[in-house]
């Protein structure tokens, strides 16, 4: 068994992968592209400097998660990279230090000083949450508005007052994905899970009723709906089966699955903002994602 400060001199790419959650950054791109849609209509191409952004900015944050939970995942976790010795919490560090640069760099490229306006209170509840505010009650909260933020990042300056509904919605469902997180390895109490599924059929609920309230095409209509129930299939029979039996295995699943499950309800809002073709994207990656889950574990 190795210490979680052992050093490893030359991780493999595959640890690295785990060290990153790499198939959890699928959920990021279209957090960018429902606020660029929302607030647009039809995404610059910009927007893809501003995905690489998030998705760099993501990984940042895990990589920071587990420099900074390692005395904590020696015991509760070692399997993870830098607890098993094969990467060394430094080596996280130093990921976290440069892709963070990379995000910030990315996203002054996409947009300049508006693009850091947004990009920079992202970065700043990430690192909060990472080395402050995980274990209190600020917690599920701070990781909720980095992911209303990411929304955010992808609306044009001057309108982001319309992907506000898309952020706000993100944020819900991240929320609950956090609230459950905390009971991963001890198992939750069972009005956990009921309580955060309550709050998934709302968010579904709304995302599919928003293109109505703004009047939106019956295509958008039907996508919305399309979508929503596609987030309520995977995420809410997650939460509905962690209710029945709140273990930690159950719970555990469940927050891999809501991590995942985000992108049919970004799909949701993307259809309803009149994109239907971008959110059929999509909807197609979500399977791949959670394919590629099943070898490198997005929690």
């Amino acid at each position: 068994m190795h210490g979680p400060n052992d050093s490893s001199s030359s991780p493999r790419l595959a640890d690295l992968a785990n060290l990153l959650r790499l198939p959890a950054a699928l959920s990021v791109p279209g957090d960018v592209l429902a606020g660029a849609v929302a607030s647009a209509g039809t995404p610059r191409p910009r927007i893809l400097a501003t995905m690489a952004s998030s998705v760099a900015l993501y990984w940042a944050g895990m990589a920071l998660n587990d420099y900074a939970d390692a005395t904590v995942d020696a015991v509760e976790r070692p399997e993870r990279p830098i607890p098993s010795g094969r990467v060394a919490r430094r080596t996280a560090l130093a990921t976290a230090c440069g892709l963070t640069a990379a995000g910030l760099g990315l996203s002054a490229l996409a947009g300049g000083r508006r693009a850091l306006g947004v990009a920079l209170p992202l970065t700043g509840l990430v690192w909060a949450y990472d080395l402050r505010l995980k274990s209190t009650p600020a917690g599920p909260a701070a990781m909720a508005g980095a992911r209303a933020l990411n929304v955010l990042a992808g609306a044009e300056p001057g309108r982001r007052t319309s992907a506000l509904p898309a952020a706000l919605l993100t944020g819900a469902h991240t929320y609950t994905v956090t609230a459950l997180s905390r009971h991963e390895i001890s198992g939750a109490p069972r009005t956990l899970p009921a309580a955060t599924l309550a709050g998934s059929t709302a968010t579904a609920v709304a995302a599919a009723a928003l293109p109505g309230l703004r009047r939106r095409s019956r295509t958008a209509r039907i996508g919305a709906a399309a979508g929503a129930l596609g987030y309520l299939a995977s995420y809410g029979t997650a939460q509905a089966r962690a209710a029945r039996e709140p273990s930690a295995a159950n719970v555990r699943t469940a927050v891999g699955t809501g991590i995942l499950s985000l992108m049919p309800l970004q799909a949701a809002l993307t259809a309803g903002g009149g994109a239907a073709g971008l959110a059929g994207a999509l909807a197609v990656a979500h399977p791949l994602a959670r394919r590629l889950a099943r070898k490198v574990s997005p929690t």
